[in-house]
């Protein structure tokens, strides 16, 4: 068991709060292991409402981490959603800072 006094909890002050929030993390770990993918696609892979990903969807093209591109395929809409190099970056950031985290309370 880790010394208490020796546990770095310093990395959570650097945590990227839009990527903390679990809806938003899933749809970027959903997205950072696939080319694109559709909307109905990550609604089933995250278990979210329509609007719920709606929201966080728009949070994470706002912040530059998704491009979200709308089509239509047979007269049918259709929406994709896929990760910037900037989304990417940020994630595998947060993964890192977590990481070092756990280390440091699991010692």
């Amino acid at each position: 068991m880790p010394d208490p006094a020796n546990v770095e909890l310093q990395p959570l002050t650097e945590i990227d709060k839009l990527i903390h929030e679990p809806a938003r993390l899933m749809i970027l770990a959903t997205l950072h292991v696939v080319e694109s993918a559709d909307f109905l696609f990550v609604e089933r892979q995250t278990g979210l409402t329509r609007g719920n990903l709606s929201s966080h969807m728009s949070k994470l093209e706002n912040a530059g981490y998704i491009d979200i591109t709308k089509e239509f395929v047979d007269k049918i809409p259709r929406t994709l959603l896929r990760i910037t190099e900037e989304g990417r970056t940020a994630l595998l950031v947060y993964v890192e800072l977590m990481q070092q985290v756990i280390d440091g309370v699991m010692g």
